[in-house]
């Protein structure tokens, strides 16, 4: 009889090929969510103010939390909450499952728990409190996939794909922090882009193209180019059972 513990088996090769697509979608929707919000967000007010026939000035958000005080608060807590659903649905190994899975429940309570308004009540307070500390969890965590989980030097994934992954991850949690010194300290407050919006739009940029730029590793690896290094650490799908697999 075969050792079932010595390797995990999967007869179907098409479902391993779906299971691989899955990843890649996933990955690919995150990254794209990523990418489209911070333009999407002034640039939508923008359009519903021309429609409208009111005033454009001030369509910029303070910050892209402060959307869901603007025209386009669904765009935002839409977006948000799909993230969270990519997220906790995206599934690779044991680690960057807790990871997503966290991630997506950060992007949910962002989405739910809206950034305090100007004039705010106790309770309103108390939610942009629980607003901020999710915004920032859920960056670390992004941050995280990039620095440890898309690098791999374990593999032949070359330097500069690496190293691209590196300058993303350290990217985030550099803009995350100045968002944070330019929201306490009222920096560019009087600017008709705000210095923390643009700290957060380079974070949300930086994270949607390390997604986006896994997603295309992994498609690249499926392709069957030898010596590529674009399958993450741990192969999706089918594995290959070795010689003790089969000895009685």
């Amino acid at each position: 009889m075969s050792d079932d513990r010595s390797v995990r088996r999967t007869t179907d090769p098409e479902q391993t090929v779906q299971d691989e697509r899955t990843v890649g979608f996933l990955r690919f929707g995150v990254g794209a969510i990523g990418v489209l919000l911070p333009p999407a967000l002034p640039l939508g007010n923008w359009l519903a103010d021309e429609v409208t026939g009111r005033s454009t000035d001030g369509f910029w958000p303070a910050s892209m939390s402060a959307a869901y005080y603007t025209g386009t608060r669904n765009v935002f807590v839409g977006a948000l909450c799909a993230l969270g659903v990519f997220l906790v649905c995206y599934r690779f190994d044991r680690r960057d499952d807790r990871w997503s899975t966290a991630a997506g429940l950060f992007a949910l309570g962002v989405a739910l728990c809206p950034t305090a308004p100007q004039d705010p009540t106790g309770f309103q307070r108390t939610v942009g409190v629980f607003h901020l500390v999710f915004a920032a969890l859920l960056f670390v965590m992004l941050a995280l996939f990039c620095l440890y989980s898309f690098r791999n030097p374990r593999s032949t994934q070359p330097a500069r794909v690496g190293a691209a992954y590196l300058a993303a991850g350290v990217l985030i949690l550099v803009a995350l922090v100045a968002a944070a010194v330019a929201g306490l300290s009222g920096f560019g407050a009087d600017w008709a882009v705000r210095p923390m919006y643009l700290c957060e739009w380079v974070a949300t940029w930086a994270f949607g193209a390390a997604w986006i730029g896994a997603a295309v590793e992994l498609a690249a690896g499926r392709g069957g180019r030898a010596g590529s290094g674009a399958l993450p650490r741990q192969a999706v799908g089918l594995e290959v059972p070795g010689p003790e697999a089969s000895q009685t």
